[in-house]
């Protein structure tokens, strides 16, 4: 892997932080008037990090994500093709991790590095979901095994949100330290996407503690990280078994008190244990209320968990556009390098603005993300209960637009990686099938970014309802995208208005098709429609603010972009067109 500073290394992501980024409105919905400098004046010294005006915050954040830069790509990236051969060895009940991968996450929390999920007031970092982005995007640039091993532990931040503070209080500062890894207990042998299906059982045995018995799939990190334990959060049905979504209740449960069945033999992520996670009789604490959790607990960090794989989708596509750069312009063939080759450059282009315009859909879902979930965290603080909070217009607005933006992040980015991990296959050509370059290994790492975390179908079913209602004549995503084209003014727009007209002439025909197994076969179809408009959309919005030296260049990237969209949806309405005119399925 290249070895530098994965920050200062991407011209990109420097200019998404020092130009594209509005920074004032993060600040504002995050640090809320910098309430936490003022208590840290009062004399709580858990706010000493804290900001007191919008440049010590700017500083702050830059700070950090300089950091985790120099950390990826000086402390993870020279190890990582050693760690995916090493693996990992399942003995006696016991997980063997390598030496060196123990020796990177103790580093990482030494550095105070990992705890990016948390408040200042339980020993977090204290940053917003923007920032959280650009870390995350480049440790999983740098390994994702090794990412998912550091950054695990925030998946408690979920605590924060629903547990009680006396939870709070005994559990959090312990996670920011760094104690325990952490690991989400969902899918079980026979339920993954299902989840009103699950059938682990918690018996109530007294006060906040149940007794959970039965068998969870696919744990990532569940018998935790060498000597660092786990603490798995599990769904675990309270009610009776027809009781569905609503008899599920969340648990924490400590990784001593369950037995590690196994772990699975993987196509990647080598290094990234996944268990299977036996419970007999296993003390769990109550997170929140009986009942709430899926409905409420597990369904509401799904933003997030969303927004995570669309990070890591494009952390994994700037590895393989990294390497693939690196190797074309030092593989002579005919004479000359690979990369001034036409058939070769071609690509390399089409890779660079595919990872340039998901990098502008990522970071659009973090901005969604702060604008409506910190405003909700600051309400509930002044006393607002559910109802209050249901009827802030402005929090409404931003919650829709989250709750469409974050799957479709996911279910572009991932499928996107793959295709960007594949290409990068191709131009190292024949050593990139073997194992001599790290592009195998990011492909390889790549494929299960369209899988966990909700597949993509899952994904398209979460948005695809969202889409349709948004596109009514007074829906949310038609007023979104309208408010954003008047930015524009006069600007030269190449083919997006021509992709935008397209796109909702799509919109009607999907709305025709003449059943709802046809709208469902072509829904994946529409949700890329829908991806590939909002991305073009926003890579065309950030040249506004690109400095005028970089802005030409830019914008033909943008205009190719936006070529290939106007392409893709041509296709797409053609053959909706047919299907609707036949009364025939889709077939696409």
């Amino acid at each position: 892997m290249i070895q530098n500073n994965y920050f200062n290394d991407v011209p990109d992501l420097k200019l998404h932080f020092d130009h594209l980024i509005h920074w004032k409105e993060i600040i504002d919905s995050y640090e809320n008037g910098f309430s936490d400098a003022a208590k840290f004046k009062a004399g709580d010294d858990r706010y000493a990090t804290a900001p007191s005006n919008y440049e010590e915050a700017l500083d702050y954040y830059r700070t950090l994500v300089e950091s985790v830069g120099e950390f990826a790509g000086k402390e993870i990236a020279p190890h990582v093709a050693d760690l995916d051969r090493e693996g990992l060895k399942f003995e006696n009940g016991k997980v063997i991790f390598p030496e060196k991968l123990l020796e990177i996450v103790r580093k990482a929390r030494d550095a105070g590095l990992q705890p990016t999920g948390f408040s200042r007031k339980y020993g977090g970092l204290g940053i917003p979901w923007t920032v959280r982005a650009f870390i995350t995007e480049m440790l999983y640039r740098a390994d994702a095994s090794i990412c998912i091993a550091i950054g695990c532990v925030n998946l408690a931040e979920i605590i924060e949100r629903n547990g009680s503070d006396e939870l709070k209080d005994a559990w959090l500062p312990r996670f920011a330290a760094g104690e325990f890894a952490c690991a989400m207990g969902l899918t079980e042998p026979d339920h993954g996407s299902d989840l009103p299906g699950l059938r682990t059982r918690a018996t109530h045995k007294e006060g906040n503690t149940y007794l959970l018995n039965g068998t969870k799939r696919f744990i990532t990190q569940g018998c935790g990280t060498g000597e660092i334990p786990a603490v798995l959060l599990l769904l675990a049905r309270t009610g009776d078994q027809g009781s569905g979504a609503r008899g599920l209740s969340f648990f924490l449960v400590q990784s001593k008190d369950v037995q590690i069945a196994g772990i699975e033999k993987k196509m990647g992520l080598h290094c990234s244990p996944t268990c299977e996670v036996v419970l007999e009789n296993t003390p769990g604490i109550l997170i929140g209320q009986e009942g709430h959790g899926l409905i409420r607990h597990t369904m509401g960090m799904l933003n997030g968990a969303r927004m995570g794989i669309a990070q890591q989708g494009t952390g994994i596509s700037q590895a393989a556009l990294a390497e693939t750069l690196k190797y074309t312009s030092e593989r002579t063939q005919f004479s000359r390098p690979l990369n001034e080759i036409p058939a070769v450059r071609k690509i390399l282009r089409r890779m660079e603005r595919e990872t340039m315009a998901m990098r502008c859909l990522m970071l659009e879902g973090a901005r969604t993300m702060d604008m409506y979930y910190w405003r909700g965290e600051h309400l509930r603080a002044k006393g607002a209960n559910d109802r209050d909070l249901k009827s802030d217009i402005v929090l409404k607005y931003w919650e829709k637009l989250a709750g469409l933006l974050t799957p479709i992040s996911k279910f572009y980015c991932s499928e996107m990686c793959v295709r960007i991990a594949g290409d990068g296959v191709q131009l190292h050509g024949g050593v990139g099938f073997t194992e001599d370059y790290d592009i195998s290994r990011i492909y390889r790492d790549s494929r299960i970014t369209t899988i966990y975390d909700g597949t993509s179908q899952i994904q398209v079913n979460a948005a695809i309802g969202s889409v349709v209602s948004g596109m009514s004549s007074h829906g949310f995503l038609k007023e979104y995208v309208e408010n954003e084209w008047k930015k524009f003014e006069t600007q030269d727009l190449g083919v997006l208005p021509e992709v935008w007209d397209c796109y909702k002439e799509i919109i009607s025909l999907y709305k025709e098709l003449p059943s709802s197994e046809s709208r469902e076969e072509s829904a994946d179809e529409i949700i890329w429609a829908s991806a590939r408009l909002l991305a073009g959309l926003l890579f065309f919005r950030s040249t506004l603010r690109t400095p005028n030296e970089l802005k030409r260049e830019r914008l033909n990237y943008v205009h190719e972009y936006n070529l290939d969209s106007f392409g893709i949806l041509e296709g797409l309405k053609a053959k909706l067109k047919l299907c609707v005119a036949e009364s025939k399925p889709v077939l696409l």
